[in-house]
């Protein structure tokens, strides 16, 4: 299935994608898309609804972050090996881990607002993982019959703060709208193989990235289990797994985002992304 959420900031709704691409609210069945609804036996309480029988989302809606009641958003770093090069790091032997704020959290679709003073606003495509399940100490086997589904992400950041502010990267990816997920959750049925997606951003039409997932470093499953040997994740918990080469910051000489500018993403059945730069 694809999950989604619909109606303006704080009053989404949720619905889900028919088989002809049309857009259903679910909100007369479910109350919103929780972390409760997240479980095996809700989502196949979900997919047994007849979609043909649920009213149509009128054109033009605000698409949401398509989990509410999210409570941990983990971001793994250089996960890809081109981008470590480009980003002047080594290859990483183990998973580079930071989190970036809830409040971070943003629509598909929203605009991104820059802070005040910022000349260093960078862009970063990738696939998010929703936890289904407390995982604890998973084996790596074990680690994908814990994930719901998967989300297309983009981890806005903004160097100068990431960088040069003396502190965790969490400062320079934790501003408001700096966490754009959706259009929709795809259920990790409908999805066995998360190592085979393709991963395009644009910059005002022109490619900056255009990788697959298959290039990770650590997979889903090494990601998953490795975050749970360290921390309990939780139902519902949003972790982004590490973006491809083409970054601004990469760029010679590196290259930032102005107000003004659109980004543009698309990852196959995870969807599309659109987002103006305020």
């Amino acid at each position: 299935m694809k999950l989604f959420r619909h109606g303006p900031i704080g009053q989404e709704k949720p619905g889900a994608v028919d088989t002809h691409g049309q857009l259903r609210d679910l909100s007369l069945l479910v109350p919103d898309l929780t972390p409760e609804w997240l479980a095996p036996e809700r989502l196949q309480a979900l997919a047994a609804i007849d979609l043909q029988r649920m009213p149509l989302v009128a054109a033009g809606t605000r698409i949401g972050c398509p989990v509410n009641g999210v409570r941990q958003f983990v971001a793994i770093g250089l996960n890809y090996r081109k981008h470590a090069v480009e980003s002047g790091h080594d290859i990483p032997k183990e998973p580079v881990v930071f989190t970036k704020a809830l409040t971070s959290l943003a629509g598909p679709n929203d605009d991104v607002t820059l802070p005040e003073g910022s000349v260093a606003g960078d862009w970063e495509i990738e696939l998010g993982i929703v936890i289904g399940s407390v995982v604890r100490k998973v084996p790596v086997d074990q680690a994908l019959a814990h994930v719901a589904g998967y989300v297309l992400a983009n981890d806005v950041s903004e160097r100068d703060w990431q960088i040069k502010r003396n502190g965790q990267w969490g400062k320079g990816k934790s501003f408001d709208g700096f966490g754009p997920i959706g259009p929709w959750l795809v259920t990790a049925d409908e999805l066995p193989d998360p190592q085979t997606i393709p991963l395009e951003l644009r910059v005002n039409g022109e490619v900056r990235q255009s990788s697959n997932t298959a290039d990770m470093i650590f997979n889903v499953a090494e990601v998953v289990s490795y975050l749970s040997q360290f921390m309990t994740l939780l139902p519902g918990d949003v972790v982004i797994t590490g973006t491809p080469e083409g970054v601004g910051l990469g760029m010679k000489p590196p290259k930032f985002l102005v107000r003004g500018d659109v980004m543009t993403l698309s990852a196959g059945v995870l969807g599309t992304q659109r987002q103006q730069v305020l």
